[in-house]
């Protein structure tokens, strides 16, 4: 068996981690890690960490289970925000103080759902730096829930299965 196929053995870390990560609760913990970052609610961990440290802590053989729970709840997460947008509107979300994106950020977003269209939405998710950021300027075009849905879950299966790719890849180079 390769190195990295076997999930992470790590004997010192808290018994109350370790028992989760090996209990029934490891996938829905990690779904509401997903969901958080998918609202862009995840400001304590790079996103681009969650896939691969979850491969590195499960193991390889949770590589469907993990992608799978990684787009759904991305995809849950960023339909709130969307559905938050398209409610309460942009002098709603900038005076929240969860919400962490500046007036002329947002501004060049909505710019580019503009000018490109609803295709910007999984391009935006599955880049680095603009995943998840045309969330707020779909919800402002009142763009339709199911079209948001598809597109939104294909950016992030796009960069999830990339992430998962990569480290795939860095394990057969060790």
């Amino acid at each position: 068996m390769q190195p990295h196929a076997v999930a992470l053995q790590l004997d010192a870390m808290p018994p109350r981690l370790l028992a989760l990560l090996e209990s029934e609760w490891a996938f829905l913990a990690l779904f509401g890690v997903f969901v958080l970052e998918g609202a862009m609610l995840m400001y304590f961990m790079p996103s681009e960490l969650i896939v691969p440290g979850s491969l590195l802590l499960l193991g390889t053989d949770a590589l469907l289970p993990v992608l799978g729970v990684a787009v759904l709840g991305a995809t849950v997460g960023q339909y709130a925000l969307f559905k938050m947008a398209k409610r309460g509107g942009r002098q709603y979300l900038l005076s929240r103080s969860w919400f962490r994106i500046d007036e002329s950020k947002l501004d060049r977003f909505d710019g580019w759902f503009e000018r490109w269209g609803p295709i910007v939405v999984p391009v935006s998710n599955a880049l680095l730096f603009t995943r998840g950021m045309l969330t707020v300027p779909a919800g402002f075009a009142d763009m339709d829930d199911r079209q948001f849905l598809v597109l939104s879950a294909a950016g992030t299966l796009v960069f999830e299965v990339a992430l998962a790719a990569l480290y795939l890849y860095a394990g057969t180079l060790l």
